[in-house]
């Protein structure tokens, strides 16, 4: 049975104008190193530089590998939940109805094309955003829509979900960042305790 081994993960940290910036390239570089234990197939990542960056730098430690882009990784909103938690109202303040349909509609773009199983055994990483990371992961548990809202990753954060035919998603790790070194962990979190 082919199964579809997907690698998903947030870039590496950028500056407020999406450019990577020296620890994200470090970041990015440790990752590499990570994923090339892996028979990966191809790097997709989102039309977005830090994204981009991201991926090239990963190319670097795998000869060969195809880096593509796919639209579908872009960062946007994937779900606009009908009733906000108090959180979370200032940030869906002023989302109209079709912004919410245009997010929708990308986020269901996104797991059209990666959350099911392959025709043959891939290895896939893909190189996102926090919210199509939590998106992936919220739709391989079956979880109701707004749960993406309650999950964040940190930049290069490894989540690996394996899709076959027959069974259900499974979600092997999310947001492991065991490559890194402590001072290079939870970037992209605000502040507060972590483990």
């Amino acid at each position: 049975m082919a199964t579809r081994h997907l690698y998903v993960v947030r870039h590496g940290a950028a500056d407020p104008f999406g450019q990577l910036v020296d620890t994200g390239v470090r970041q990015a570089h440790l990752l590499g190193e990570r994923l090339a234990r892996l028979p990966i197939d191809t790097v997709w990542h989102s039309p977005l530089s830090r994204a981009a960056g991201t991926a090239r730098i990963l190319g670097e430690h795998l000869p060969g590998v195809v880096v593509a882009e796919a639209p579908e990784l872009v960062d946007h909103v994937p779900h606009v939940p009908s009733d906000p938690p108090p959180a979370w109202a200032g940030f869906f303040d002023g989302y109209d109805a079709a912004e919410a349909a245009a997010g929708a509609t990308l986020a269901e773009s996104l797991t059209t094309r990666f959350a099911r199983p392959a025709d043959t055994e891939s290895h896939e990483v893909l190189v996102t955003h926090a919210y199509q990371v939590a998106w992936l992961v919220r739709h391989a548990l079956g979880a109701p829509p707004d749960r993406w809202l309650a999950m964040s990753c940190g930049n290069t954060g490894l989540t690996a979900v394996q899709f076959r035919d027959g069974t259900p998603p499974a979600l092997l790790v999310y947001n492991d960042m065991s490559h890194l070194p402590e001072e290079l962990r939870w970037t992209g979190f605000g502040p507060g305790a972590r483990p």
